[in-house]
């Protein structure tokens, strides 16, 4: 049987896009995928590309290359992946004082413009006035999810790589075991998404990687136009990310919910006019947890109506996904301790900017050596 260089699981934006480039840089490539048509995070994401949040030299610069990237993506992938800025809108709730939420964003590379509730209902005409006491704007790159994966696995395709649809069962040192046979390489990274722990840790390899239960509306093309991307300002998820990773034994038992569940209420209207409202986010310890579909879908509809009041009662389908990350917001790269030929390449809490310029970087550090790569490994220490 043949051997690989590597076997990439899991086949969202990450794998995909990790994969095209491993298989650029000359390597022989097998991604694996579970599902025929996934259901994983990047298929319901937002889509948003946050280039103007970095707080760090290390993020500002990965921002900066992951924009230049998406710029010439298209051409390289011979796709259209949809790219285009859009003017996000992050509202602040009436109850809130404006100056001091637009303070929390002072230090962002591009800091968000202040606007009045006049400001900001002229710019987003569906808005609730009387649920906001301002709003903040800033230009927000915006792409298909699931177009620019399939246009990453096309191209990768075509430089040589393979694909199966096979469930990842088992990790070996020199391969992987599946649902349909045992595939041998050289090395093995995992691009699971929140399924990566689980996994992992059946080959006794404890790794520091969280998820989220993400639930989302989807509504087909409809004639209602949102003029924005809408988010609200004082996001919850990363406060829920923090708090929830403080006991990393809770992660181990299947029954646990670390912190109690939020919802950031936000919307955003892809190009064939069909939208995504959500998003709730639940730190149940068990992947295969059961939510009550028809209890967030109120919810859902209740939030986003209060912001929204045009998009609450659009026709839609509820969707739960898993999205993973890490205890620091930093992702987590590279070779396992102790396990050599396994890696991890997961935990992205902004990650449609983050892989695409990551996956460049990791592909480079495998063929030899690569200072951002190297930079995210001594942080991780």
């Amino acid at each position: 049987m043949k051997t690989y260089d590597w076997i990439v699981v899991g086949g969202g934006i990450t794998g995909a896009a990790l994969s095209y480039e491993l298989a650029k840089t000359g390597f022989s490539v097998l991604l694996l995928e579970q599902d025929e048509t996934s259901h994983n995070a990047t298929r319901y994401s937002y889509g948003g590309l946050a280039y103007w949040s970095g707080t760090t030299p290390l993020t500002r610069q990965l921002f900066e290359e992951a924009i230049a990237r998406y710029q010439i993506l298209s051409q390289e992938l011979d796709a259209d992946i949809e790219f285009r800025e859009l003017n996000l809108l992050l509202t602040i709730p009436a109850a809130s004082d404006p100056k001091a939420v637009a303070a929390n964003y002072a230090n962002f590379a591009i800091p968000p413009r202040l606007l009045t509730v006049k400001e900001a209902c002229e710019l987003e005409p569906l808005l609730n006035r009387d649920a906001v006491s301002g709003a903040l704007t800033v230009k927000h790159g915006h792409i298909h999810p699931e177009k620019t994966t399939q246009a990453y696995i096309q191209a990768f395709l075509r430089f040589g790589g393979e694909m199966q649809i096979s469930q990842v069962l088992q990790v070996l040192s020199n391969g992987v075991k599946t649902n349909t046979a045992t595939f041998h390489s050289a090395n093995v990274v995992i691009c699971a998404g929140g399924l990566s722990r689980q996994l992992l840790k059946s080959v006794g390899i404890p790794i520091k990687l969280y998820f989220t239960h993400a639930e989302i509306i989807k509504t087909p093309p409809v004639d209602v136009r949102l003029s924005t991307l809408v988010m609200p300002a004082n996001l919850q998820r990363f406060q829920l990310e923090a708090k929830s990773t403080q006991v990393d034994e809770l992660w181990d038992e299947p029954g646990n919910q670390p912190v109690p569940p939020i919802l950031d209420a936000g919307a955003v209207q892809f190009q064939d006019g069909s939208l995504r409202l959500g998003q709730i986010s639940r730190t149940l310890t068990d992947p295969h947890a059961e939510v009550d579909s028809q209890e967030s879908e109120n919810w859902l509809r209740e939030s986003i109506g209060q912001v929204l009041p045009a998009l609450a009662n659009l026709p839609g389908t509820w969707h739960h996904c898993l999205v993973a990350f890490s205890s620091n917001s930093l992702p987590l790269i590279g070779a396992i301790p102790e396990f050599a030929s396994i890696h991890i390449f997961s935990g992205f809490s902004n990650p449609l900017v983050l892989v695409p310029p990551l996956a460049q970087h990791f592909a480079k550090f495998v063929s030899g050596k690569d200072e951002i790569i190297s930079q995210l490994l001594s942080d991780r220490t």
